[in-house]
């Protein structure tokens, strides 16, 4: 980006240049960023460096620049050299509005000198000065905000690249210690393991709406929601159906884990279900695939949407072991192949906490076919949904069955790979 030369003639005030105000750019920058120390609350707070080198120099750069634009010359390369340092500044963590802050307070400086140095006959100049600082300001502001989003966009980049390594790494039990220093994080002694499903979206169901278009945004929501209540310190593999997160221990308790589940519930708006398990980095692949094989369980029970933790699914954990118990459970609701109404019906009502009516509104039948169902189901199967002893046997036999039919779709899946591999 250049400066265009101008075709107007040089704008005087009391038979002088209007810029003479700005010619000794060199001492007025330096009286510029004094004056962004003491006014200026953020850039207070800068790097004594960056304030007494980069920032001089830029802003040096653009009095030179606001001069030769009031002169009515071009030029050319200084906002190459504005966008060279904004790079700069948003790779060192610079906030943006801190920049443009400082930009703006030192257009304004420039304006008082100006004016200072003005009198009442000189109205028409100070307008087309003012066009001009305008012209300027939105010369410089476009530059440094092109180049500070570009590199920003480059360090997310190379950060999410950085993030995504070192968690495969750790999830593949692989050694994390020389890529967590290169990546330039810090791997904690101890992590929240913690899985996570994420349901489909409504909009996924509309027939209108590209269905992956909406998956995706979903999954940038919870990433954003993410990047904003972690800062920085989770490790995450996130997919539109779910994924995994590392949380450092010691900076996240219990009741953080509850509650960011409940934001990312919030951000991708659909009932997120989790569970956390505490691991060193040693048992990570494990635990991870013990949580997912929680999660799995969760999601066939139809919980509710917050973290779960190992000891409140150890019941139904064991249920999908292998052994006699499971084999036994997993043929009761064969009988119930042949009635396809009553194995559905029965799924819904475990599913609505054994509420008749509810049941009856999610199959849209009467709540009293519900209870003649149900009826039937304990004829053939020999337990009675209605009873507390055949409830506890129904639901463990719908959880074994649900499980069972999982491993074998993994199974002929992993089949119909090695056909095609062979």
């Amino acid at each position: 980006m250049s400066v265009a030369t101008s075709s107007e003639p040089f704008l005087t005030s009391s038979g002088r240049p209007v810029s003479s105000p700005l010619k000794d750019v060199r001492t007025l920058s330096r009286q510029m960023v004094g004056h962004f120390i003491e006014n200026v609350v953020p850039c207070a707070t800068l790097p004594g460096e960056a304030l007494h080198g980069d920032v001089t120099t830029i802003t040096r750069v653009c009095l030179e620049l606001t001069r030769s634009m009031l002169d009515g010359q071009d030029l050319p390369g200084r906002t190459e050299r504005v966008q060279a340092a904004a790079a700069g500044w948003a790779r060192e963590g610079i906030p943006i509005d801190t920049i443009h802050h400082a930009i703006h307070e030192g257009f304004k400086l420039g304006f008082d000198l100006i004016l200072a140095h003005g009198t009442t006959r000189d109205h028409a100049t100070i307008a087309g000065v003012a066009l001009r600082l305008m012209e300027a300001l939105n010369m410089i502001t476009s530059a440094v905000s092109v180049a500070y989003v570009r590199e920003l966009r480059s360090v997310i980049s190379e950060h999410h690249t950085a993030v995504h390594t070192l968690t495969s790494a750790l999830l593949g039990g692989q050694s994390t210690s020389t890529m967590a220093r290169e990546c330039g994080i810090e791997v904690a002694d101890q992590y929240h393991v913690v899985g996570l499903e994420l349901p489909r979206h409504p909009d996924e169901f509309d027939s209108r709406l590209d269905a992956n278009v909406v998956a995706r945004r979903k999954l940038r929501r919870v990433q954003a929601e993410l990047a904003n209540r972690c800062g920085g310190k989770v490790l995450s593999l996130l997919s539109v159906d779910g994924g995994t997160l590392l949380l450092p221990a010691p900076r996240f308790s219990d009741s953080d884990l509850d509650e960011l589940i409940v934001q990312l519930s919030a951000a991708a708006q659909v009932p997120v279900r989790a569970v956390a398990m505490a691991a060193v980095p040693a048992d990570i692949p494990k635990v991870a695939e013990q949580v997912h094989e929680l999660v799995d369980i969760v999601h066939r029970l139809g919980g509710e949407s917050r973290v779960y933790r190992p000891n409140e699914l150890a019941f139904e954990y064991q249920l999908t072991r292998p052994g006699p118990a499971r084999d036994y459970l997993s043929s009761v609701l064969d009988s119930l192949e042949a009635h396809p109404d009553l194995l559905l019906t029965l799924e819904v009502h475990m599913a609505t906490n054994m509420q008749r009516n509810r049941t009856a509104r999610r199959l849209h039948v009467h709540a009293n076919t519900v209870d003649y169902r149900l009826k039937r189901i304990a004829e053939i199967t020999g337990f009675d949904p209605t009873d507390l002893t055949g409830l506890c046997h129904l639901r463990a036999a719908l959880l074994i069955r649900s499980h069972r039919g999982r491993a074998a779709a993994r199974t002929r899946g992993s089949q119909c790979l090695d056909t095609l591999a062979g």
